[in-house]
């Protein structure tokens, strides 16, 4: 009883240092909130209730740069809370994790698009008795920044940022951003837009909302990697929001948590509702809300409507799938990877991703994945 109290006292220290501002760590986790039990549970409750189980040792991830910011939140609070177990995720790109993933060197990956059927197929040489399926773990907007000297409030549509990103549209005073902003005063300055230079989801989802809304203006397919001709290419989203945030008359795509880092000015999106939807949380909610399941069996993978002109509903998002085995994961690690997506799934897990710029999966989901993820085996 003294080694669980002392333990108990510990987590609650290190979960303090976790929490990020007013992100407080409070009772939450799994459907079951009964905390430690008598028989050892490495669960504090006095930190919270996340319920570590059979969690031990080290666990790899790596995968999508749209999530890092909410995993480095969700890594830090479950760490303090379950002592002696180590989560590195890897921050890379959404095809990097997938690689890894099926070559079998991570226990989860982090992707910004499902599984292709081809990838599905790869999976089953690591899940030997299943296959990989798309936990929906994080929502959000993907963010327009811009920098642009005197002009501190920007609406762009579809088109515009087609042409923008294909090149078509090379001065910010274009006579077609000028149309969708009335009385703002464009310079005669050229348009320096960035994009990914690796396989990116970020990337792909940006292309499918492009091919939906303007698809007279956007002629690639919705691919990981970066199809259009010009413009320049930066490493991660948090490299392309490094170099919107240093050069005038830039502009790029990434997660809003790198906007609101960095500081960076978001576009308004025109979407053909009453007025310009801003990049936020709460409005990336309300398109997210309207997903449909288009997975099969276990498979969560999301169907998005990109082209919604509800009022306040912001079109451009995504969402990162955590990317399992349904069956047959690694034995070392299963313990530690259920225990870890049932607390990012949990009502407390979710609830630090708007305030990080996120928005948390809508419930009805939710709940699918948390079923999901208990009956992994």
């Amino acid at each position: 009883m003294k080694l669980q109290r002392k333990n108990r006292l510990r987590a609650t220290a290190l979960g303090a240092l976790a929490v990020s501002g007013a992100l407080v760590l409070t009772a939450c986790g799994s459907d079951d909130n009964t905390g430690a039990d008598a028989g050892g549970d490495k669960t504090s409750a006095a930190a919270s209730n996340i319920k570590c189980d059979d969690a031990e040792g080290q666990l790899r991830a790596s995968g999508s740069s749209a999530q890092k910011n909410a995993m480095d939140l969700w890594v830090k609070n479950y760490m303090a809370a379950c002592s002696g177990v180590e989560v590195n995720y890897s921050s890379s790109s959404s095809g990097e994790g997938i690689v890894a993933f099926n070559q079998g060197t991570v226990g989860f990956a982090g992707s910004d698009s499902a599984l292709k059927p081809e990838e599905v197929a790869e999976s089953k040489k690591i899940c030997k008795t299943g296959q990989g399926i798309n936990l929906p773990m994080v929502g959000g907007p993907i963010a327009v920044g811009f920098h642009l000297e005197g002009v501190d409030k920007l609406t762009l549509d579809a088109s515009t940022l087609a042409k923008i990103f294909d090149t078509k549209i090379k001065k910010w005073n274009d006579p077609a951003i000028a149309k969708l902003n009335d009385g703002v005063k464009l310079p005669d300055k050229p348009i320096q837009a960035f994009h990914r230079s690796e396989d990116s989801g970020t990337t792909q989802n940006l292309g499918k909302y492009l091919n939906a809304a303007a698809p007279g203006d956007w002629k690639y397919e919705a691919e990981k990697k970066w199809p259009a001709p010009g413009g320049q290419a930066a490493s991660g989203s948090s490299g392309i929001a490094s170099q919107v945030k240093a050069v005038d008359g830039s502009i790029g795509y990434f997660e809003l948590s790198y906007a609101k880092s960095q500081e960076i000015t978001t576009v308004d999106i025109n979407t053909g509702g009453a007025t310009p939807v801003e990049a936020t949380s709460e409005n990336a909610s309300k398109a997210i809300a309207a997903a449909k399941v288009k997975g099969t069996g276990k498979d969560l993978a999301l169907d998005l409507d990109y082209t919604t002109k509800a009022e306040g509903a912001y079109p451009l998002v995504l969402v990162t799938y955590e990317v399992v085995c349904d069956t047959g994961n690694k034995a070392d690690t299963l313990g530690t990877v259920k225990s870890f997506l049932t607390y990012t799934a949990s009502a407390e897990g979710q609830k630090v991703l708007t305030d990080a710029g996120y928005a948390p999966i809508p419930e009805a989901i939710n709940a699918k994945v948390r079923e999901t993820v208990a009956g992994l085996s």
